[in-house]
């Protein structure tokens, strides 16, 4: 089963999270747009494009619009990524948002990878204000196409799309920042 696009995604089913003092749920994050960026600290892409990406969302939008966290999902040497390990490489990486561990599933793909229906990493979701899952987005995504999806998200300002508009962005055929006018 994957995530769908249009439709509220589900919380992250957690091991631990890092960087935060209490534990992250998308329920509390409500009222802002949300970005989960997917990550393997072994993934070339990751370390090269998704880490540093994410890092100048979180600098580059204010929290109160934009929420970035992280999702350490392993499905694959999981000897050498474990939270001892993560915890390295979150500080000598300065990644300072909240990130969480991935619950691990009864095979080699953790929970979340699976419930959200990702193929791999990096991938990045980005959830409107409503909690609703509006992007999916697998390997690099550039800067400006992030950046402009990440302003329509903001310019809705809670308004809610029809069924019409999930088929368009879920095609990419939708404008950056498409806001309907209020009926007559």
């Amino acid at each position: 089963m994957s995530a769908a696009l249009g439709r509220l995604l589900a919380e992250p089913q957690v091991s631990s999270w890092l960087n935060v003092h209490a534990p992250v749920t998308l329920s509390a994050l409500r009222g802002r747009v949300v970005m989960i960026v997917t990550f393997q600290m072994l993934c070339p892409g990751c370390v090269a494009h998704a880490l540093p990406q994410a890092q100048r969302v979180a600098r580059s939008f204010a929290a109160s619009e934009v929420a970035v966290v992280g999702l350490h999902t392993v499905f694959e040497h999981h000897a050498a990524m474990q939270e001892v390990s993560l915890r390295a490489f979150l500080h000598e990486y300065r990644i300072a948002f909240p990130v969480a561990i991935d619950q691990p599933g009864s095979g080699a793909i953790p929970c979340s990878m699976q419930a959200y229906g990702l193929r791999g990493t990096p991938s990045l979701l980005l959830i409107d204000r409503d909690g609703i899952l509006r992007a999916h987005h697998f390997g690099e995504v550039p800067d400006l196409v992030l950046g402009a999806e990440i302003a329509g998200l903001m310019a809705q300002n809670g308004v809610r799309r029809t069924s019409e508009d999930s088929a368009m962005s879920a095609s990419g055929r939708e404008a950056s920042a498409c806001v309907r006018p209020p009926a007559d």
